[in-house]
């Protein structure tokens, strides 16, 4: 189909509001710690309750874009994230929490799975590395404020009512005095709210997939579960989710726990330049994936993400503050360049296969429990030392994957231009 940049850029937006909705938890995780007084195991549960919703939502989010299409699943999919984050914004406890971030997560599945083929077709299959990068840029750039928000947001309810503005007042009717976190979840159902009318009045031409775009059935799944390429990238993306979520979620406890840095303020803001760097590497690596095959890239980046989590967890109060981030600045691209050797190793059944890479999303509800689980018994220390095996996992991708398109670079468009020259 011809390229269509409109869906490109809606994608996009898509891609902030969702990062912006939920990957605000590792910050909250030390004030949902000590609001509900929770073990660092029962506290890795909640991610886990949000990332176990694409384990059960991937697959058949595929099948109802295919019936459906894609703006009734968007749309659905919002509407479940609004119901979601308004029932924990009314009902502030821990199994609520449970039951609204499963419903969240379910939203955000369908949205990834939609979205995500959207974005190779729309933006064209060999530039989708690149294009993916660059969501992941509008990604990170949404964590990178999320955090201030509930800096700001906690702030100024806790402080002097006689100076604030007129929504931290109508907060403050909202909000219980002990618990000024869950303002945020006010802020996201009105988010969603707003997607949900801005999707239904947009008109969005359907997109029709290539056969090999399409979800396929329930025995597709299953022949595809039986490649071995399949099953090597799902542990790849696997990983990837649980290694962001594992750090991400645990910066701000871990900064507590052994340099004694509030969290409301320091904490968060860590977890803050962990997704702004991350931002930062997704510019770097836009320049990079022009200049390299994505898998030199995907080695590079994951050894030194390894060097810099070192550092984050054995150096001093100071190094931890700038080494946590870098992690973020080095795992900027992994992602992306998973998602794109993946369906770039198959030659057909993009559709069915991206909703079986969605499923891996689960890593990041396994990871951080991992984590948890491992902190309570040994320390959370030792408890994260877990994400060298994924990120160790990750950094093999470079070596064995085969990709049947490799990503376009300026010295393989030169040689493509010079081919036909040379025909002409």
């Amino acid at each position: 189909m011809q390229r269509n940049y409109f869906i490109v850029l809606l994608i996009f937006f898509i891609f902030f509001v969702i990062s912006f909705l939920t990957n605000i938890l590792g910050p909250l995780i030390p004030d949902i710690i000590n609001s509900f007084h929770l073990s660092l195991t029962l506290a890795g549960l909640l991610p886990f309750a949000f990332f176990i919703a694409y384990g059960v939502m991937s697959i058949p989010s595929g099948m109802m874009v295919e019936r459906f299409g894609e703006k009734p699943v968007m749309v659905a999919a919002f509407g479940l994230a609004f119901i979601g984050a308004l029932l924990f914004a009314l009902f502030p406890y821990y199994l609520v929490a449970m039951s609204s971030l499963f419903m969240i997560g379910m939203g955000m599945a369908m949205l990834q799975v939609a979205i995500n083929p959207l974005l190779r077709v729309a933006g064209g299959e060999e530039h989708f590395a690149f294009n993916s990068v660059l969501a992941q840029l509008v990604f990170g750039s949404a964590s990178f404020l999320s955090p201030f928000l509930y800096s700001y947001l906690v702030r100024n309810l806790q402080a002097d009512p006689q100076a604030e503005v007129w929504f931290i007042g109508l907060l403050r009717q909202l909000v219980p005095a002990d618990l000024p976190w869950i303002s945020l979840y006010w802020v996201f159902a009105l988010v969603t709210l707003l997607m949900v009318i801005i999707l239904y009045a947009v008109h969005l031409p359907r997109v029709e997939l290539k056969e090999e775009e399409k979800a396929g059935a329930w025995q597709t799944h299953k022949a595809l579960f039986k490649n071995k390429t399949v099953i090597l990238f799902f542990i790849g993306i696997f990983a990837y989710v649980g290694t962001e979520q594992g750090v991400a979620n645990w910066i701000s406890k871990f900064l507590q726990t052994y340099h004694g840095y509030d969290p409301q303020t320091i904490g968060a803001h860590t977890v803050s330049y962990f997704w702004g760097l991350l931002t930062a590497g997704c510019l770097l690596g836009l320049l990079l994936l022009k200049l390299f095959d994505s898998r030199y890239v995907l080695i590079a980046f994951s050894l030194a993400a390894m060097i810099s989590l070192t550092f984050a967890l054995f150096g001093s109060a100071r190094i931890a503050l700038w080494a946590f981030p870098m992690v973020g600045f080095f795992a900027s691209v992994m992602w992306s360049i998973i998602f794109s050797l993946a369906l770039n190793s198959l030659e057909k059944h993009h559709g069915s296969f991206s909703g079986i890479l969605c499923t891996a999303i689960i890593g990041g509800a396994i990871v951080p429990v991992i984590i948890g689980w491992l902190g309570d018994h040994f320390g959370l220390r030792n408890g994260m030392l877990f994400l060298f095996l994924t990120l160790g996992y990750i950094f093999s991708i470079g070596f064995w994957a085969k990709p049947l398109i490799t990503n376009e670079t300026f010295r393989s468009k030169k040689e493509k231009m010079a081919a036909k020259s040379q025909v002409a």
